[in-house]
């Protein structure tokens, strides 16, 4: 992946691992299906790895 990724939160932070709670925070993340746009670098890649079940990712197109 090259540009920026789309991320999208879809299941709830309740009940995960705080180090999990954590990740998805600093993604910017706040409530369910609320959406940001990142550059896809490696840390960012390493982060929605850690929280996968929990985002669904997206490439956008154009970037």
């Amino acid at each position: 992946m090259a540009g920026k990724i789309r991320i999208r939160l879809v299941r709830s932070v309740i009940g995960s691992l705080p180090k999990q709670r954590a990740t998805v925070r600093s993604l910017g993340l706040r409530k369910i299906g609320s959406v940001v746009e990142q550059e896809a670098t490696p840390a960012i890649l390493g982060m929605v790895r850690v929280v996968a079940h929990m985002v669904s990712v997206e490439e956008v197109p154009g970037a």
